[in-house]
């Protein structure tokens, strides 16, 4: 991006975060926490900044030192509390995917080499069996929960109050303890299989350079309320949600689950919130499904189309109706994590609401690029943040090639992991494994993952999230999953299929129909128009239809090689 916009604070590392602005919010809400309907506890930036040292305090004096530690459970403040209180003066922090089975949370502990884990009450059962285990090097398990210290078990919150007693009685070891802002603070695994995830490294030089660069391109300040949803572990959460949240001085609430993410956004009147696209495609749905109801679509199609090339406030003001339906204070919405349908982007930002594009990866800490309220682009996940470059390699014709980036944002590498790193790590560049086109102006255009692409027998290369787009737009089309598949004896030969996951009600309710023969000659007619506004060698050839849903990843990114595989051992006939 050509220049900074807005102001920020000079940052090294995230404890010189959290001292440095420590004064300025002291008195402003960090969370609003639901205890019971109409009922919320409120903690102030200054208590955060309290919890945090008394509990890195109680972490040291029990030996942690130097020591990784892992942390998993759903979103909250104690989670929040906790990885802080680790990597800003304690040891390494190790957050771990809550969605993992026992046997995944076993091989991750073993391999990360853990000496304690902090938890909620969920994984309780799990991690007892590990320990007994003997599993890796892990000695200390850390309740969220309890109230009290128990056989084998701490409780966080008395951890906090020991903490409290020995910064009294004048312990200051983790308060003087000095930031190394170069090492390794921070352990991500990447998505994908146990045996094959790779450790990302990163320090507090990375994830701060992306901190400061966000608060220098994107309008948020400390009056901002972040509503929380995805995972914390991701770093695309932790980063744009989370730790920026806590630097801008700005309230964090958690979100009651992704049937409830409207009824949150009214209920707190949210102003940021940081998605995948799915969710703004569930939300998009939704809110016409109810506008349907009350008659009123036709009138607002109308008016998106009178009034498109008005500013964002003027459209805020013109379909104030549909921004109070979302609590009426919405400010940004970002998304990330996978590809954004043009078609929804563009909506939104016809009605007002100012949603952006961002682009980043865990070993970007993440933000690479992002959309704001002066640079976007539709189609565009925006330009490169200030301290990030950004160029394509191995063009094609059309100016399309591998995405490579660089800047202090990089991880530092895959731990322990020197082959791995030396394939993306190339003279101080990142090499994202994303196909890409930049145009004359900067802003960045993702085409697709360079290991997702078909190539055709011809050489034209399909990307499917480009064409999934396209069928996630057929009416009752909850998402689809476009793969390519040799239909001759010359594996060379591959033709388009797609798995549709359908929605049995809105299909009913939009077909009348709940009939699988006649949903199948619905859906392969709409695929047959969707054909003819390709070229030909783009042509799905085939459906397999499903209410079951694919195969994702935590943060809804399809998992391509799993879903293939699925369809491959079923051995359904296309």
């Amino acid at each position: 991006m050509d220049k900074k916009l807005y102001k920020y604070i000079e940052i090294a590392n995230l404890k010189e975060m959290l001292n440095k602005t420590e004064k300025e919010y002291a008195n402003n809400i960090a969370y609003k926490i639901k205890k019971e309907k109409g009922k919320y506890q409120e903690i102030t930036h200054e208590e955060v900044r309290k919890m945090v040292k008394a509990l890195g305090t109680s972490l040291i004096d029990m030996g942690l030192k130097n020591k990784r530690i892992a942390l998993i459970g759903e979103n909250r403040y104690e989670w929040e509390i906790a990885y802080l209180s680790i990597v800003c003066g304690t040891g390494i922090i190790v957050p771990l995917d809550k969605a993992l089975p026992e046997n995944e949370i076993k091989k991750l502990i073993e391999r990360s080499k853990v000496e304690a884990i902090i938890y909620s009450k969920k994984y309780e059962e799990t991690l007892k069996n590990i320990k007994k285990e003997g599993i890796g090097n892990l000695k200390y398990l850390i309740s969220m929960d309890a109230k009290a210290n128990k056989e084998d078990v701490y409780s966080l919150n008395k951890l906090i109050e020991k903490g409290e007693k020995l910064i009294k009685a004048g312990n200051r070891e983790f308060i003087d303890s000095k930031i190394d802002n170069e090492e390794t603070s921070i352990m991500l695994f990447t998505s994908g299989t146990t045996s094959e995830s790779k450790i990302v490294a990163l320090s507090h030089k990375n994830i701060c350079s992306n901190l400061m660069d966000i608060a220098s391109i994107l309008d948020i300040d400390s009056k901002d309320i972040f509503l929380s949803f995805l995972p914390t572990h991701h770093v695309f959460e932790c980063t744009v949600g989370f730790l920026f949240a806590l630097y801008k001085g700005a309230q964090t609430v958690f979100c009651d689950g992704v049937r409830h993410i409207i009824e949150n956004m009214k209920e707190y009147k949210v102003s940021v919130m940081a998605s995948v696209p799915a969710i703004y495609e569930r939300t998009l749905k939704t809110i016409r499904k109810e506008l349907q109801k009350e008659n009123k679509m036709q009138e607002i199609l109308e008016k998106e189309e009178l009034y498109k090339y008005k500013t964002m406030e003027e459209k805020k003001k013109i379909f104030s109706e549909i921004h109070n339906r979302l609590g009426g204070n919405i400010k940004l919405l970002i998304s990330g994590a996978a590809s954004l349908n043009p078609e929804v982007e563009e909506k939104y930002r016809n009605l007002g609401i100012n949603l952006v594009q961002g682009y980043g990866l865990t070993e970007t800490s993440p933000v690479i690029a992002i959309g704001n309220k002066k640079y976007s682009k539709i189609g565009s996940v925006g330009k490169t943040v200030p301290s990030v470059e950004a160029k394509i390699v191995n063009c094609d014709e059309y100016g399309m090639g591998e995405l490579v980036v660089k800047g202090p944002n990089i991880m530092k590498g895959y731990f322990e992991n020197k082959e791995e790193t030396e394939k993306v790590l190339k003279d101080g560049w990142f090499y994202t494994g994303d196909l890409a086109k930049i145009d004359d102006e900067g802003y960045i255009f993702i085409c697709g993952r360079k290991k997702s692409v078909i190539v055709l027998k011809n050489g034209k290369n399909i990307f499917p999230e480009e064409m999934e787009n396209l069928v996630n737009t057929i009416d009752g089309v909850e998402e689809s999953f476009i793969f390519g598949k040799p239909i001759s004896k010359d594996e060379n030969d591959i033709k388009v299929f797609a798995k549709i996951v359908y929605n049995e009600q809105a299909i009913q309710e939009i077909y009348n129909t709940s009939d699988e023969e006649e949903i199948h000659k619905i859906m392969s007619k709409r695929i047959k128009e969707i054909n003819q506004e390709m070229p030909k060698y783009k042509s799905i050839k085939g459906i397999i239809l499903t209410q079951e849903p694919l195969i994702k990843t935590t943060t809804n990114k399809i998992k391509r090689q799993g879903n293939l595989d699925k369809i491959l051992k079923e051995g359904i006939t296309l």
